[in-house]
């Protein structure tokens, strides 16, 4: 027999081991900076991290089952499977998913109301209508999340269009970083709109984390 070519080449190979008392968060990568500090200032060493593509978000139908697949392909390894998404714009069908698998997300429609607070985010929404919001991710990555997949690159003047009925930004920073808050305020003046910040910190981001995952 030729030297290095195995007795058994099609063995399968050993199921990957359970990974007892650790948690794993599947999460938007609009996420994964945030909860990687999170996990760093609380020393959440037994949370692991897997993300889905954020921009996931432009087509939200398509997030149900990509967190399906995830969760489905990582169970039976874990004690407990954390889902760091919002409904997102999935109208329920995300949680139909988490139902069916067991998996637990973090409550609100999205990252806006969990980062502020659900209570306080519906009391800025009623204060002022109209209300873009940016948060970190969307403030560092506004060309690529905003301008590139609504076209205004290419076609400035759809900005009047989408944008009509929009009276501000309003920047809700999980971090205190001048470079993100100049970057919010040029995406505010690119759209043409007042310019408002609150420092929301992690929000319910890091009580969900910390509350579901104390081992």
């Amino acid at each position: 027999m030729a030297s290095g070519v195995p007795l058994f080449p099609f063995e399968p190979e050993p199921a990957p081991l359970r990974k007892i008392g650790r948690v794993l968060v599947i999460a938007c990568g609009a996420l994964a900076r945030e909860i990687k500090a999170i996990r760093e200032l609380n020393g959440f060493t037994h949370i692991d991290l897997t993300c889905l593509p954020a921009q996931l978000h432009n087509t939200p139908q398509k997030i149900p089952e990509a967190v399906r697949a995830a969760v489905l392909q990582k169970r039976d390894l874990y004690d407990e499977i954390l889902v760091a998404y919002a409904d997102c714009g999935t109208g329920g069908l995300l949680d139909n998913v988490l139902e069916e698998t067991g998996a637990k997300r973090i409550g609100g429609a999205h990252c806006y109301a969990f980062f502020t607070g659900l209570e306080a985010f519906d009391a800025l929404e009623e204060d002022q209508l109209g209300t873009f919001y940016l948060t970190d991710f969307l403030a560092r990555h506004f060309e690529t999340m905003v301008m590139a997949p609504l076209g205004l690159n290419w076609h400035p003047h759809l900005r009047d269009l989408y944008f009509a009925h929009y009276t501000r930004v309003l920047y809700l920073a999980q971090t205190d970083d001048p470079k993100l808050e100049d970057a919010a305020r040029k995406a505010a003046e690119r759209l043409g709109l007042a310019f408002e910040m609150q420092k929301t910190g992690y929000g319910m981001l890091e009580t969900f984390l910390g509350e579901r995952t104390a081992g």
